[in-house]
């Protein structure tokens, strides 16, 4: 897999290191910056890898990695990598929990007004497109899942990958393959065009 070019929200980070400094002296603006940058892809990750409760465990991942920040040393993308070995073992312990408790039915909510017709268009064409790669991610085996996941939304190295999996670099590549073909097969078989 090629390298892509670094995302917009790493560029508004501005100095990674001068960021990190500031986030272990407490520094509420580094925080900020920290969970805008992860967030999203924390939570992109966690949604594609069926997690139950995406935003608390969002939330329980960067907690766990502000909490250690101190101890972290390393570059930008070491730090990415950590944050999604954090990701992955929390996606483990929730699956984990999940097994030992009965699935809970949200309870109806009151009347909520209607979008404009415009943005209920938005948000249904949206909709139907995450729940279209939702229910390709659903149909991987869960390896090779993790390993598309973490290569795309985590943007993680394939060195990375590995070290997060506890697998072999070896074995990252070949799960990768197996997984963008066989995500290839399921999108052919449904007759989406990309």
């Amino acid at each position: 897999m090629r390298s892509r070019p670094a995302r917009g929200r790493s560029e508004c980070l501005g100095d990674f290191d001068a960021l990190l400094v500031a986030a272990r002296a407490n520094v509420p603006t580094a925080w900020d910056a920290l969970f805008r940058w992860l967030a999203p892809d924390v939570a992109g990750y966690l949604r594609m890898s069926g997690a139950r409760e995406v935003d608390d465990l969002t939330n329980e991942v960067l907690l766990a990695v502000f909490r250690r920040v101190g101890s972290f040393e390393g570059s930008e993308p070491k730090f990415r990598s950590w944050v999604f070995t954090v990701a992955h073992s929390r996606l483990i312990d929730e699956r984990r929990r999940s097994n030992r408790k009965p699935v809970c039915a949200p309870l109806e909510t009151g009347h909520v007004s209607a979008p404009t017709v415009s943005s209920a268009e938005n948000v249904a064409l949206r909709e139907l497109e995450v729940a279209r790669v939702e229910a390709i991610c659903a149909q991987l085996p869960s390896d090779q899942r993790a390993v598309v996941l973490l290569r795309i939304i985590g943007e993680l190295s394939v060195d990375q990958v590995a070290e997060a999996l506890g697998k072999s670099p070896g074995a990252i590549k070949q799960l990768q393959r197996r997984g963008f073909e066989t995500a290839r097969r399921l999108v052919e078989r449904e007759g989406v065009t990309l």
